[in-house]
């Protein structure tokens, strides 16, 4: 397969990390769109093999998967300026936006843009799911397998639970046929960040706190606030109220939520602190990546693993779907966001060629023109 250039690799993650809102299922959609669709970079069935390994482990799932792209594309380099140029949008408007929040105690209200945004999103998901739900379900089992990891992930089920339940009940079901056949680490990051004193936030604490949240944190963003709720405004280092305010900040911006960790540093400890939380929280996940890329093209070949990471792939699907669902919930409440998500669901399911950057721009646009109704 041909490789390509670093520049073409980071044109394209640059791109996407400032197209790219909605959230990682989102993020995931329009890149299989670039990389599977319009590039022909890899397979489908391969890129579902990475999206269910990415599941596998802590992190932010759909930078994780930038810089399994790149690994393809471009080996260890590749990794490195894929996983940047996604990342690199994201924080400096973070940092943007948490200077002025800093300055003025406040954030411009985006609210008329992102009700649009939230329902156009939906539908890239909604849409993005069908060509990897043909190559997922191969067979009954994985169908009813599917079927049982959405009802558990509306139902409140951990991500990462139902992720590790279907792919286990995967190898049963294999090691069951082939019976038949035959016979018929992180803790050192908590224990450093906790040895550090509370009294002031040094640039190494807040380092240590974000590495330890990077190298544990599994499922979407929102565990991300949940977690740093524990770690700082528990512990009497952020008050809440700068944390919903940082929540607010990694709604509107594109990019992986994860950039929120670029605000909260900055608000402790000013661009010193911006710095090294952002280093932190995303280190972890370039490390998981390049031990785990190299290896997935052998666990494929394993009969053993084969059928972990098809049950996987097919549970990946179902937590994509279940996500649709809980964020429509929240989203899809009257009839200017049900328009807008029917629209928008139109355009990606039948006119494939739209860029859902396009999509996702015409939803934010139409919800500031309802909204003036």
């Amino acid at each position: 397969m041909e490789k390509s250039s670093l520049g073409e690799i980071a044109r394209l993650f640059l791109k996407l990390g400032t197209i790219s809102f909605g959230g990682p299922a989102a993020h995931i959609s329009m890149m299989e769109d670039e990389v599977v669709k319009k590039r022909k970079w890899m397979t489908h069935e391969h890129f579902l093999d990475l999206i269910g390994a990415t599941n596998l482990i802590p992190g932010p799932n759909s930078t994780e998967m930038t810089m399994h792209c790149g690994y393809e594309r471009a080996g260890w380099k590749g990794l490195i300026v894929a996983g940047i140029s996604f990342i690199f949008p994201a924080v400096i408007i973070t940092a943007v936006l948490a200077w002025i929040y800093q300055q003025y105690g406040t954030l411009p209200n985006a609210e008329p843009f992102i009700f649009g945004i939230k329902p156009a999103v939906i539908a890239i998901i909604a849409a993005a799911t069908v060509p990897l739900a043909k190559k997922a379900f191969k067979n009954n089992t994985l169908i009813a397998m599917g079927v049982a990891t959405l009802i558990a992930s509306v139902a409140g089920l951990s991500e990462i639970i139902a992720m590790f339940a279907c792919g286990g009940a995967g190898v049963l079901i294999f090691l069951a046929e082939k019976y038949k056949n035959r016979t018929n680490s992180f803790v050192p990051f908590a224990a450093l960040a906790s040895a550090l004193p509370a009294v002031a936030v040094p640039s190494l604490k807040i380092f240590l706190i974000f590495l330890k949240t990077g190298a544990l944190l599994y499922g979407s963003g929102y565990v991300l606030f949940a977690f740093l709720d524990a770690e700082l405004v528990s512990a009497g280092l952020l008050s809440r109220q700068v944390l919903t305010d940082a929540v607010a900040a990694g709604q509107f911006t594109p990019g992986p939520v994860l950039s929120t960790a670029t605000f909260i540093g900055w608000q402790m400890n000013g661009l010193p602190g911006a710095l090294v939380a952002t280093a932190g929280i995303f280190l972890p996940s370039f490390l998981f990546v390049a031990l785990l890329n190299p290896v997935i093209p052998k666990l494929r070949k394993s009969k053993f693993f084969s059928a972990f990471l098809d049950a996987v792939n097919a549970a990946s699907v179902a937590v994509i779907a279940a996500i649709c669902i809980k964020m429509g919930a929240d989203a899809v409440t009257d009839w200017r966001s049900i328009l807008i998500a029917l629209l928008s669901l139109f355009v990606a399911l039948r006119l494939k060629k739209v860029n859902s950057a396009l999509i996702v721009t015409g939803g934010s646009l139409l919800g500031y023109i309802l909204l003036q109704i």
